[in-house]
């Protein structure tokens, strides 16, 4: 009985380094997305958002490539923090592929769906106010601003029905501010204040 409880004794470096250098590395690598995650969060809420952005980036390289539902919530989150940092083009263009990967994705979880939805609508609504602003063309925005009133209205349907009567009044308010944006006089909008999240 002693040599065997020996024996276990001396394996148990041997078992504790394989776990290390085997499966151990991927929680490693996750307690350190963890971290940067916290500091991305922390930022947000000290209002750096160029730090949050930076954080969330990181976050993403470290990420292992199989954990794709995680990869998405940070993508989402994280271009949710570009819009507040003054990297709209950057954004919008990422929230479209995302979107797109999961409307793609049967399997893909319907409230990141929406919530996707929801950042991708905010920035091109976001982005046709700047191109009012800019004075570019009616030809230019306007496919811009109509996306962005489908995407509400979806979402205004989704909820319309829902448990969440604030939420389903935020995206019939969303709609209609879509809608007042197309129908808005540039001179009208010029005196308003720019937008905020």
């Amino acid at each position: 009985m002693r040599k065997v409880f020996l024996v276990a004794w001396l394996l148990l470096p041997a078992l504790g380094a394989a776990y290390h250098y085997g499966p151990g590395q991927e929680r490693l690598l996750l307690d350190d997305v963890g971290r940067k995650v916290a500091a991305a969060e922390a930022a947000i809420k000290a209002g750096d958002f160029r730090g949050a952005d930076k954080a969330y980036g990181e976050a993403l390289a470290t990420l292992p490539p199989k954990k794709v539902k995680a990869a998405r919530r940070l993508r989402l989150e994280r271009a949710k923090v570009q819009m507040q940092a003054s990297k709209l083009p950057t954004a919008h263009n990422d929230l479209e592929v995302l979107l797109k990967e999961l409307e793609d994705d049967s399997k893909a979880n319907k409230t990141l769906l929406d919530e996707t939805r929801s950042a991708l609508a905010n920035s091109k609504y976001y982005m046709t106010w700047l191109m009012r602003l800019e004075g570019q063309p009616k030809e230019k925005w306007e496919p811009m601003i109509e996306a962005a009133r489908q995407n509400y209205r979806i979402l205004a349907e989704k909820t319309e029905s829902s448990r969440s009567p604030k939420l389903a009044k935020k995206n019939r308010e969303d709609l209609e501010a879509s809608i007042r944006l197309a129908r808005m006089d540039l001179s009208d909008l010029q005196g308003l204040p720019l937008p905020s999240q």
